[in-house]
């Protein structure tokens, strides 16, 4: 019995697109052995971190112990202190001595006068004169020294600050830049893995476009096929003959 078979192809509109779909994959899988694939680069994006800017290791160089050791602590103040303050001090005492050696001559005078010069009484007048001129004096001397350091102190803690509102807004400017470069080296490492992998991508969007392809949107083509009858024997075409020739024969007597 013949038996026939059938192929179904797809319609001669998309059988290219399918052979040249099947051979590009085919291609991109041929190093699909892990020890053998080379079809994917992936050093081409590795995540990087942006480096610190030079912004911000200023900024951290100026905030270490070393730069900072002239800021703080108990002489900080020496290097905010007036070059003018001694003389500012001296000026100040030899006008206090001016005035004191003029109240003492005035004493003096009036003890002259009363006619009690070198007594007792002006003798302890003087003393005591003496001794609240030299209490006087020492306490505007140091009244003179505290305030200059208080300035000094003032003007170190005013420089402190400036320069940790410098060093923060190196530092924030300096955040902003690496930011930036950060956002680059990003945008860098994706654009690099999109190229790696545009030709599987494009492979892939194509694959979806031809699997959404209906049945019966294109007409297919069906090939009917039977295969001929085998070719008799001459043994068997002899008996056929044979045959033929003694119904014959029979038919006119011959054979009795």
């Amino acid at each position: 019995m013949a038996e026939t078979t059938t192929i179904t192809k797809p319609a001669p509109i998309i059988e290219g697109s399918l052979t040249a779909f099947l051979k590009s994959i085919d291609k991109l899988g041929a190093g699909a052995v892990p020890s053998t694939f080379t079809g994917i680069d992936t050093t081409a994006y590795d995540p990087k971190v942006a480096a610190r800017t030079t912004a911000q290791t200023d900024a951290l160089a100026a905030a270490t112990a070393p730069a900072m050791a002239g800021l703080v602590g108990p002489d900080a103040y020496k290097d905010f202190m007036s070059p003018y303050q001694q003389d500012v001090i001296n000026t100040t005492l030899a006008e206090f001595d001016r005035n004191q050696a003029i109240q003492n001559t005035g004493m003096r005078d009036a003890a002259i006068q009363q006619g009690a010069f070198g007594g007792a009484r002006q003798g302890v007048m003087a003393a005591e004169s003496a001794r609240g001129a030299a209490t006087n004096r020492a306490n505007l001397q140091a009244q003179l020294l505290a305030q200059g350091f208080q300035q000094a102190q003032a003007a170190a803690a005013q420089d402190l600050a400036a320069r940790q509102g410098l060093g923060t807004y190196q530092s924030q400017m300096g955040q902003q830049q690496q930011a930036y470069d950060q956002a680059v080296l990003d945008a860098n490492q994706i654009a690099a893995r999109e190229a790696e992998f545009q030709p599987f991508t494009q492979l892939g969007l194509i694959g979806q476009q031809l699997a959404q392809i209906q049945p019966g949107a294109f007409p297919t083509q069906t090939v009917g096929y039977a295969p001929p009858a085998a070719p008799a024997s001459p043994m068997s075409q002899f008996l056929g003959g044979a045959a033929g020739i003694g119904g014959i024969a029979g038919k006119l007597g011959l054979f009795g």
